[in-house]
């Protein structure tokens, strides 16, 4: 097959919108999507300082390598679980890819950090639950003291639907509240943008491939048997019965989210004891987790590009 624009041969055949596009095609069209998304949303400015966080994977380091490209001012910082052999080989691949760009890459070592690794705390809470609160916190409290002004993620458009549909499944309001492309910076939480929202899993591993970007592939091993790789299936089916039902999903959601904010509840934020970061109580959720009676200092965990 040949390029809808050029006789050159395909290199990939969207199914949504449906078309063959070229190698030199699929990036106009990719890279146009990412700052469409980030016009519409309003998601960064030209003139801040954005920390992506990287996992080795192919979603972050797309992300990283697009925004360096269209001329953001960008750093990385890599998130190392503490999880054996799977966490040496991420934090491997996300300074291969910083070097690659010549970007700085910060790297907070859990088990350094906190005694333990992911997945060896005695606890009856689920691993993927305090491996997320723990990420979160962290990259939120490291982009809060060396004065970023927005956290970038990978998220792409299946993963977002998968999200959504867990949560409408469960009807977990709160998260449904807050679900989408930009979630606005306040106070010490800082602004997350998720610059990938409208672009597949696909698209996003024929872009890595189209740009010669070397990533990990192996899944987290906390990671199988997750239900959200249940939703992921379910509409991963759909989506080739009916191409499109993937964004169209989400953004119907987007159209209706305003049903789920109202349910949001104004809870008055205080400062933990601990580490002075925003609580409910007198402790936050990551301090009275880990058992803190100290607050965590990130500063000078950097390698240079």
């Amino acid at each position: 097959m040949r390029c809808k624009f050029c006789e050159r041969p395909a290199f990939i055949k969207l199914h949504y919108p449906k078309m063959y596009l070229c190698e030199e095609h699929f990036k106009e069209y990719f890279e146009r999507k990412v700052k469409r998304t980030i016009e519409r949303y309003k998601l960064l400015r030209p003139d801040e300082r954005i920390l992506v966080v990287v996992s080795g994977g192919k979603d972050s380091a797309v992300t990283a390598y697009i925004l360096k490209k269209l001329g953001y001012n960008i750093e990385c910082l890599h998130i190392n679980l503490g999880i054996g052999e799977y966490s040496e080989k991420s934090e491997s691949y996300a300074k291969k890819q910083c070097e690659a760009l010549g970007v700085p890459l910060h790297i907070v070592r859990v088990r350094e950090l906190l005694g333990k690794g992911i997945g060896e705390v005695k606890t009856r809470r689920a691993v993927c639950s305090y491996c997320g609160l723990t990420k979160r916190y962290i990259f939120n409290k490291f982009a809060h003291d060396n004065g970023f002004n927005a956290v970038a993620t990978g998220h792409n458009l299946d993963d977002e639907a998968s999200f959504i549909f867990a949560n409408l499944m469960n009807w977990n309001t709160q998260y449904l509240a807050k679900q989408g492309p930009l979630l606005p910076g306040e106070g010490k939480f800082v602004k997350k943008v998720k610059p990938l929202y409208e672009l597949t899993e696909r698209e996003v591993v024929a872009y890595a491939l189209a740009n010669g970007i070397k990533y990990m592939v192996e899944e987290c091993p906390y990671a199988r048997g997750a239900t959200t790789l249940e939703y992921k299936a379910i509409l991963n089916e759909m989506e080739e019965k009916r191409p499109g039902t993937k964004i169209n999903f989400v953004k119907g959601f987007l159209r209706k989210k305003k049903l789920f904010e109202a349910e949001l509840q104004e809870v008055e934020l205080k400062e933990c004891r601990i580490c002075g970061m925003p609580a409910q109580g007198k402790k936050c959720s990551f301090c009275n987790f880990w058992g803190l009676e100290k607050p965590l200092e990130f500063n000078g965990r950097i390698t240079p590009p």
